[in-house]
């Protein structure tokens, strides 16, 4: 791939993420599957690999809404890299669990790849992380929200 301009790269990726951030939100990730290519490719190591825009949406719009995923709607950018050359965009993301009831910050994080493919749209994406790590951030979650949920039904609490 490759010949195109680093602001053009970097004005897809910005929407990229302002798409993520609105469906992490609203639970429609539409728009977000719309960053695609209609032919792109996803590969995500738990889950596999999707071909094609539809298959895409079709994953990502009933994976995060199943129980646990649908608490996890904020993904920041930690950081990231663009290869002007490839048309790559190489991305750290934190996937931020939404407040279990205590305040505690829970969040793992992956390394995405995206290739672009111009016209905003990239045709590529892989997430890269540790499944082990990912599960024990879960754990922690879902233990911080059970006791957060125990402490709010004690008689006499307050919210």
């Amino acid at each position: 791939m490759g010949g195109f301009e680093r602001d053009e790269i970097e004005a897809a990726f910005t929407h990229f993420q302002e798409t993520a951030a609105a469906a992490g939100a609203s639970g429609d990730w539409r728009e977000w599957s719309e960053c695609f290519t209609e032919d792109a490719e996803y590969y995500e190591h738990h889950y596999g690999r999707m071909h094609g825009r539809t298959a895409i949406y079709d994953w990502i719009q009933a994976c995060m809404a199943e129980p646990i995923n649908d608490d996890m709607s904020s993904f920041p950018i930690d950081w990231y890299v663009i290869d002007e050359a490839r048309g790559w965009v190489l991305c750290q993301v934190a996937n931020v669990m939404d407040d279990p009831g205590d305040g505690s910050d829970h969040r793992e994080y992956n390394w995405t790849m995206l290739h672009y493919a111009g016209d905003g749209q990239f045709s590529y994406e892989e997430d890269m992380y540790n499944p082990v790590e990912f599960g024990q951030m879960i754990k922690g979650w879902l233990k911080a929200k059970r006791a957060a949920t125990a402490e709010n039904s004690k008689p006499g609490h307050r919210n």
